[in-house]
This record gives structure tokens, C-alpha cells and sequence, in this order.
């Protein structure tokens, strides 16, 4: 009982101490983002990459199943021993917070992407309008090295593993202009719970105990290296959803395969059209015309399996994760996913595509 109030109480402290570690970013960045995470990372991709499956999964399956058969053995002691109870959840807790933060979560309170690479992230509509019409040429001219008719779509002709095989080349790529997006020892799983991920209106998630990519199988073929690439990013320690959008984009730009540059290119152009609607739809459906009839093929593509995947659980969910993004430094909640276009288009003012 002495060690559950202690560890109780070290939940408090924790609170307060990562709390307070959220207002020196700069200390984070040093001696956890570049000093000890890496190494933390590192061990567990060696570790579990080789493993064909996904074990973070069966962690989570595991943990679920011993949650259940502890409330059903406790289901008659709430009134006698209530206090006890709460201190064992409690004492859970602290355990679970430490390791999620240890392992992995204090990236939430790193140095901004933005301010790393030198940039602003704002961005007025005008501007985005610009990149717009030069990512909808960049984009039209992937999709017909790929697809000779224009209004076909792309079809991605890898499996889902050889998919995860070559999403390293990006990093690779991108290793040698940018050092610190290096990516070494591969764990990249399909999620054992690909379909409920598709219910839940996600693409894949970081396991931040074993620091393993879980990916959603179920995609369409076409977005899958982007969203690969993406969960590879919060493996290398960048946990802000819109940096590791913005850093999965260019490593799929940055891949020698096409269909990973086409992956990359039609993902932001998505998001950027989006973006545009919000503000001026008018002026969003002046650029479709735009866009080969094959790229808009493959948006239809996107939509589709969000309708056939369309449930009020993934309202719960998305309920659920919307805050706990706004817990985790990510002011905007999911909105943030969307942010990263701000990083592309200040990128991109003087550079090519």
C-alpha cells in the first residue's frame, strides 16, 4: 500500500515536471530529443524490427485484457474499498506516464520544427494559392510518368511490405541535405488492428513503448508510402502531428520511386486544396479544372474508403484524440495535421519543386 501512494504521488510530480520542462524547449531538444531518446529509439527498433509482427499491438491486446479482468474481479468492492482502488489506478497510471514519456512523449515539448529549420510557419491565402498551382503541374506531371492516361488513376504496384522496404530511400535521400531526419534499424508493422484503425478515421500510430510504425494496411495503395513515411517520423523523435506530416511528405519526395513522389505530392495537394476550400471554395473549385482527371480518380479513391469506413465511433475517437493533442503542446488538436502546409509553402518560397 506504501508503494501505490508513492507512486501515486509521483504522478503529480511527474505532471508538474513535464509541465515545467514544456517551457525549455531548448533543454529538451539537447539532453532527451538528441541525447537520450536516439539511443532509446534505436534499442527498440534493433530489437523488435525483426519481429514479423506487431508487438506494440499485442502489448496493447494484453494490457486491454488484464484492465477488463481487474474491474470484473473488483466489481463488488467499490463501496468498501474505493480508496484502494483509486490508488491502485493511480499507481497504474504513474507507472504508464513515466514510460510514455520516457520512451518517447517528452518530443511533445521539443524546439519547433519551424524554428530548426530556420523558417516561418504563416502563410497568407494568396501564397498558398501559388504553391497550389505549382504543386497541381508538379503533381499532373508524376501522375503521367505514371499513368499514360490522364484519366486513369495511379495504381501503386507494390505490395504493403515492399512498400515498407523502400520508404527508407527518402530518409536516406533526405539524410544528406538534412542530418537530423537520419533514419537507421527499421520497425515498420501493418497494425494488427488495421480495420479498426479504419474506423477510427486513422492511418497508423507510433507505439511509444516500443517505438514501432504502425501502419494502417487497409489504405489506399497510393497514400500508403506518405502515411508510412510519416509514422517513420515519429519514430526519429518529431511527435507535432503537422511536422511529421510535413517531414513524411518529403521523404516520399525525396524517394527515387515515383510512386512514392506521387504518393508525397498528391497527399499535400490534397491537404492544400482542403485548405483553400475552407477559406475561399469558390476559388477551390476554380483550380479542380486543373488537376488531372486521374489525381481527382485517386482523391475519389481516398473518399470512398473514408464513407465505407464512416461510423459514429470514429467521431468518438477522433473526440478522444483531439485532446489529448491539445494535453501534448498541439494547440489546435487534430486541426493541427493540417498546419503543415504553412512549413510547405514557406519551404518552398525559393526553392523548386
Amino acid at each position: 500500500m506504501k508503494k501505490k501512494k508513492i507512486l501515486a504521488l509521483l504522478l503529480v510530480v511527474q505532471i508538474i515536471v513535464v509541465n515545467l520542462l514544456a517551457l525549455v524547449p531548448g533543454f529538451v531538444e539537447k539532453w532527451y530529443s538528441n541525447g537520450l531518446f536516439p539511443y532509446l529509439s534505436k534499442g527498440s527498433r534493433i530489437l523488435l524490427g525483426r519481429i514479423g509482427f506487431s508487438v506494440g499491438d499485442i502489448l496493447y491486446f494484453t494490457a486491454i485484457f488484464f484492465c477488463i479482468r481487474w474491474l470484473w474481479i473488483k466489481r463488488k468492492t467499490w463501496r468498501r474499498q474505493y480508496k484502494a482502488n483509486f490508488l491502485t489506478i493511480a499507481a497504474t497510471l504513474s507507472v504508464v506516464y513515466f514510460l510514455f514519456n520516457f520512451l518517447w512523449a517528452m518530443n511533445y515539448r521539443r524546439v519547433q520544427l519551424h524554428e530548426k529549420m530556420g523558417m516561418d510557419k504563416e502563410y497568407a491565402l494568396e501564397e498558398l494559392v501559388a504553391f497550389t498551382k505549382r504543386l497541381i503541374l508538379k503533381t499532373n506531371a508524376t501522375h503521367s510518368q505514371i499513368q499514360q492516361n490522364d484519366s486513369l488513376k495511379a495504381v501503386n504496384p507494390y505490395t504493403v511490405d515492399e512498400i515498407y522496404l523502400k520508404a527508407i530511400n527518402g530518409y536516406d535521400n533526405l539524410e544528406k541535405q538534412y542530418p537530423y531526419f537520419a533514419f537507421k534499424h527499421e520497425s515498420i508493422k501493418s497494425s494488427l488492428m488495421s480495420t479498426p484503425l479504419s474506423y477510427m478515421g486513422f492511418g497508423g500510430y507510433l507505439n511509444p513503448f516500443t517505438n514501432e510504425a504502425q501502419v494502417n494496411c487497409n489504405l489506399p495503395k497510393y497514400n500508403l508510402p506518405t502515411t508510412t513515411c510519416h509514422e517513420m517520423s515519429h519514430q526519429i523523435g518529431y511527435a507535432s502531428e503537422s511536422e511529421a506530416n510535413f517531414i513524411g511528405y518529403m521523404a516520399s519526395v525525396y524517394n527515387d520511386d515515383l510512386y512514392f513522389k506521387y504518393s508525397g505530392y498528391s497527399f499535400a495537394l490534397r491537404y492544400c486544396m482542403n485548405n483553400i476550400a475552407k477559406k475561399d471554395e469558390k476559388l477551390a473549385k476554380s483550380l479542380v479544372p486543373l488537376i488531372n482527371k486521374g489525381v481527382i480518380a485517386n482523391f475519389k479513391e481516398t473518399e470512398k474508403f473514408n464513407e465505407e469506413y464512416d461510423s459514429f465511433i470514429e467521431d468518438i475517437f477522433k473526440y478522444v484524440y483531439d485532446n489529448f493533442l491539445k494535453m501534448n503542446q498541439q494547440k489546435d488538436g487534430l486541426k493541427t495535421y493540417s498546419k503543415f502546409i504553412g512549413l510547405l509553402v514557406n519551404y518552398y518560397k525559393d526553392k523548386e519543386l
